[in-house]
């Protein structure tokens, strides 16, 4: 757990992505630079949902990530503890199943999905172990887990230069746009206090998860994780 989680309670993490909800996805196409548009597009490549499969994705916000799942023909659930969010999702992707979600507690049957996947949300679990523990559940024997997250960049003063951005950065352009400029101070160091690549692919496989692996994005800024859930689990 980071310094990060230890101080935002579940219940203000979802009040804080509440008042973001409108201008969330807005907000981080700018932060990213546009970036976030080809990492959805990697994600959904890892993913590799197919007709019929039955897809949870964790932390979707508005459900821009759930979109190309439900394009390929999955049938997908767009979990989230924000009501906000979900509200905002259900306006602009009315074909899509929302429901409140929290990752620690899953209201799901045991080996209920094909796939489980969360991007940029799992830094912001309370308890890692105790959501993958909950993925692991509710995935099928051989089901499939995919995490896109922030990550370490794997250039050393690359990675000092983008710490360095993401604290100088984020303040000033979320006060330009967003309701609530406090909250992207909380995103900014979640990222900063998040663990690196091998120790995120470690817990992973702590959790039960086999075949971990992961492929960095942008040089280490984004990296996504992958694992299967035993067939014998």
């Amino acid at each position: 757990m980071n310094r990060a989680q230890l101080d935002k309670d579940p219940t203000d993490v979802a009040a804080m992505f509440d008042t973001v909800a409108d201008r969330y996805d807005l907000m981080n196409d700018l932060l990213s630079l546009g970036q976030t548009r080809r990492w959805r597009k990697i994600v959904a490549d890892a993913v590799d949902a197919q007709p019929g499969e039955k897809v949870l994705d964790l932390a979707a916000g508005t459900g821009t990530s759930s979109v190309p799942f439900a394009q390929a023909g999955a049938n997908v659930i767009a979990g989230d503890i924000s009501e906000g969010m979900l509200a905002v999702g259900r306006k602009r992707n009315p074909g899509i199943r929302y429901m409140y979600a929290d990752a620690l507690d899953l209201p799901f049957e045991d080996d209920e999905f094909d796939v489980v996947t969360i991007s940029f949300g799992f830094r912001n679990m309370q308890d890692s172990p105790r959501a993958l523990a909950e993925m692991l559940r509710v995935l099928k024997p051989g089901g499939r887990l995919v995490i896109c997250e922030f990550s370490r960049p794997v250039y050393g003063p690359f990675d000092v230069v983008y710490r360095e951005y993401l604290m100088r950065a984020f303040p000033p352009v979320a006060r330009l746009i967003s309701s609530n400029p406090e909250s992207y101070e909380y995103l900014a160091e979640s990222i900063r206090a998040w663990p690196g690549q091998d120790e995120l692919a470690r817990i992973i496989a702590a959790a039960g998860f086999d075949r971990v692996q992961y492929r960095n994005l942008t040089g280490g800024i984004v990296a996504i994780h992958r694992g299967l859930k035993p067939v014998g689990a």
